[in-house]
């Protein structure tokens, strides 16, 4: 039985098309959810295995769930702006989806998901879109001097591995403790959570389905 139909589309950025895949529930959906990816000049895409698991688990939880291409990646126009910019692409993508599903405007929930650099764009995303959820996987919040969030955001998830040695642990800790939120640490996982993704799935699955 199909639990979702996907789209494949391009919504109008800053500075260009910027390429989407939406992903519709079947049932009546619980929110919209907005994925970004790791960093454009690493290899970072839609396609990306940690986002693969976060649009899994978020379209099995109910969502309207949606993977972009930043600026200057894939098939996006324009090319990569510090951040400044891919936050800018985040609010053009969050207000193409809400104008488009919405059954009326910003009825559904939304939720800001990202992994490594796109955590921590989406932390500065959520000053202006003030998600229900924030969900933060392996953020690298110290490298972009990531602002706080416990005031922008419901409710926040951060999921991180003991062994990251892209993004430390400790730069997670010292970056949350401030602002008391909880972070979920899966033992013997490194920055891509290699053969802990099922893990990490159960954990957002948790996290996102209440």
């Amino acid at each position: 039985m199909k639990t979702s139909i996907e789209h494949k589309s391009f919504v109008n950025g800053p500075v260009g098309k910027l390429e989407t895949v939406v992903l519709v529930p079947a049932s009546k959906p619980r929110g919209i959810a907005i994925i970004a990816h790791p960093h454009p000049l690493y290899h970072g895409n839609m396609d990306n295995k940690v986002v693969y698991i976060l649009s899994k688990a978020l379209i099995e939880s109910g969502y309207i769930t949606v993977k972009f291409n930043f600026r200057g990646v894939g098939a996006s126009e324009g090319n990569y702006a510090e951040g400044i910019g891919e936050v800018e692409d985040v609010l053009a993508v969050a207000q193409a989806i809400r104008h488009q599903y919405d059954i009326a405007p910003y009825q559904l929930p939304l939720l800001l998901a990202g992994f490594s650099f796109g955590g921590a764009i989406q932390t500065f995303a959520a000053q202006q879109l003030t998600p229900h959820k924030l969900v933060l996987i392996a953020p690298s919040v110290d490298r972009l001097n990531a602002p706080a969030v416990n005031n922008h955001a419901d409710s926040v998830l951060i999921v991180h591995g003991d062994q990251d040695d892209i993004v430390p642990l400790r730069s997670i800790l010292k970056w949350a403790t401030p602002q008391t939120i909880p972070v979920i640490v899966i033992p013997g996982a490194e920055h891509f959570f290699h053969g802990k993704l099922t893990t990490l799935k159960q954990v957002i699955l948790n996290a996102c389905q209440v």
